[in-house]
């Protein structure tokens, strides 16, 4: 698994440990969601702060 963190068009480093934890939180998060396929490729979230 590979996990992206840009903020404000600056990617952040992230260490296997951190990839990992984040990585696994969100696809369990996403997995729980009706009409989410299994087989998934790939998951994009954006967060935008007002």
């Amino acid at each position: 698994m590979k996990l992206r963190l840009i903020v404000d068009d600056k990617e952040i480093f992230l260490n296997d440990f951190v990839n990992n934890i984040l990585g696994n939180m969100i696809i369990s998060a996403v997995m729980t969601l009706k009409g989410v396929n299994e087989n998934w490729r790939n998951i994009k979230i954006e967060i935008e702060k007002n």
